[in-house]
């Protein structure tokens, strides 16, 4: 059985999880507000192909402390970052704005059950460390 350890896997992927939700929030929220703007190209954010990836690949590698030390990977969890692509314009209006304020807010919403979702299992992966430290009681 593996050692008890306060800074495991699932916690570093659940924390970077969080983060890339929230940038994701960032450019659905900036679609949204440009919904009205001519000429306006929605981007979008993903991340999921790049985080899956460095999961196969084992992206849970040693952290090195001082910049002499060799990586141990060069794909691990810290090194996700995710892409904005900018979409082009399909609607055929002519104002050249390809915001579609229904996928915005499905997207939005998505978004957002994920983001909370993992926010719950940090929290309960917390509470449990924190009930074992505190010795069960």
């Amino acid at each position: 059985m593996k050692p008890f350890s306060l800074a495991d896997q699932n916690i570093a992927l659940l924390s970077k999880v969080l983060d890339l939700r929230a940038e994701k929030e960032k450019v659905i929220a900036s679609n949204i507000a440009n919904s009205e703007t001519p000429g306006y190209a929605p981007s979008r954010f993903s991340f999921e192909d790049e985080l899956q990836n460095v999961i196969q690949n084992g992206g849970f590698s040693l952290k090195t402390t001082h910049t002499g030390h060799i990586p141990t990977s060069s794909h691990t969890i810290d090194a996700v970052k995710g892409r904005v692509v900018k979409e082009k314009d399909t609607t055929g209006i002519g104002d050249l704005n390809g915001v579609s304020l229904d996928k915005e807010m499905l997207e939005l919403s998505t978004n957002e059950l994920l983001y909370e979702t993992a926010a719950q299992l940090l929290s309960k992966k917390l509470s449990l460390k924190k009930y074992l430290i505190q010795g069960g009681q």
